[in-house]
């Protein structure tokens, strides 16, 4: 009986640890949590992430908060879900503590605008400049009276599958793009199945894929962790299948 109730708490960790993922992934809006003097101070930004799941932040330097980095990098950031229902406690939501830092990666700022595309016109700005927050640490509520604390060996991605699955994006994506489009439209949900669409494939990582048709962005996540890029193909075969389920 011991058994089974560890393994119990075993797996409900494991699936709190990928929601927590998958919810780190897709968020577009966030809460950041810096300090001043010893003043909290807290901003909305907007996050993309890095294949190592760093989060990655274009950020004014007119802004109090990136002020606030530039003096003292420790800081903290919330993503939210949706509720279940009227009670907003009822949303999953992570908090990740770490140090942020300015990053001048042309790869890092490329994967930014890919999902915050309508970003590209002042993306250029002498006074933007892309930061990227390591978590070292994570908060995951689940729900109501749900919470898991996450360390930063757990939270992140294994570095050798996120290496790899970064070096093939490239590949990855012209693939899809070129030679899957109607495929493309349908993991977006945007199309039926065999209807085309402009929705393009424009970032891949361990744990899912970005969609996007001009402005519009989705994240498409996968069932589990993939360490490669043939783990990659084999999930999006996966997702399309469960689109065109059998008759009879």
């Amino acid at each position: 009986m011991a058994q089974v109730e560890s393994d119990d708490r075993a797996a409900a960790r494991g699936a709190d640890l990928w929601q927590a993922r998958c919810l780190l992934r897709a968020a577009r809006v966030a809460t950041l949590a810096t300090q001043a003097g010893g003043q909290p101070f807290t901003a909305l930004v907007t996050p993309a992430t890095a294949p190592d799941l760093s989060v990655l932040l274009l950020l004014s330097s007119l802004s109090a908060h990136t002020r606030h980095l530039a003096a003292e990098p420790r800081c903290a950031l919330m993503v939210t879900g949706a509720a279940e229902g009227a009670n907003p406690q009822t949303a999953p939501r992570l908090t990740v503590t770490g140090l942020a830092a300015p990053d001048d990666d042309p790869a890092l700022k490329a994967r930014w605008l890919a999902v915050h595309p309508y970003a590209a016109p002042y993306a250029g700005f002498g006074d933007f400049a892309l930061w990227r927050l390591r978590p070292a640490a994570g908060l995951f509520v689940g729900g109501f009276a749900r919470a898991t604390r996450l360390r930063q060996a757990e939270l992140t991605p294994d570095p050798a599958a996120a290496a790899a699955i970064a070096a093939a994006a490239t590949d990855i994506i012209a693939h899809c793009n070129t030679d899957h489009a109607a495929a493309m439209a349908e993991l977006a949900g945007a199309a039926p199945p065999g209807a085309g669409g402009d929705w393009r494939m424009v970032a891949v990582d361990t744990d899912g894929c970005d969609l996007a048709c001009g402005e519009a962005v989705r994240r498409v996540a996968f069932a589990a962790p993939v360490a490669d890029a043939e783990g990659v193909r084999t999930e999006l075969i996966r997702l399309l299948r469960g689109l065109h389920p059998p008759r009879g």
